[in-house]
């Protein structure tokens, strides 16, 4: 693994920026990760920036961010962020994440890594509850 490329003084867009490498797709992915991390991983501690800091970790930029994103995870944030938790728990080496993503994603089992992830995380991409309406 190399450095970091977030430093504490980037700007959110600085952020995507240099974590995007000015791939049109990771840009989106990004925006999404934005918009909907929050809430499909309530239990991280930095909310939807904590799914970035993740990417940056595992030295996951540019193009991979796309190919992850479409061709591992079938253009399904719920995957690629479960994907991610699942590195953070120990449940997948980085390298066969990396190797995967290279792949169109053979060499994983996402439906049970998904089960370890939820099953560690009972919150992790839970609908909120509606609440009953008042009669």
């Amino acid at each position: 693994m190399g450095n970091s490329r977030i430093q504490l003084r980037d700007t959110l867009p600085d952020a995507i920026i240099k974590m995007s490498d000015g791939n049109p797709g990771a840009l989106t992915v990004m925006a999404k990760i934005h918009n909907e991390g929050a809430a499909i991983d309530p239990d991280s501690c930095m909310g939807w920036f904590g799914v970035i800091l993740s990417l940056d970790t595992e030295c996951i930029y540019g193009p991979d961010i796309w190919m992850f994103y479409k061709d591992v995870c079938g253009e399904d944030l719920r995957t690629m962020l479960g994907l991610l938790r699942a590195v953070q728990l120990g449940f997948l080496p980085v390298e066969l994440l990396r190797s995967a993503i290279q792949n169109y994603g053979k060499g994983i089992d996402i439906p049970d890594l998904m089960k370890k992830v939820e099953d560690r995380l009972p919150q992790f991409a839970r609908a909120p509850e509606k609440k009953a309406e008042s009669a």
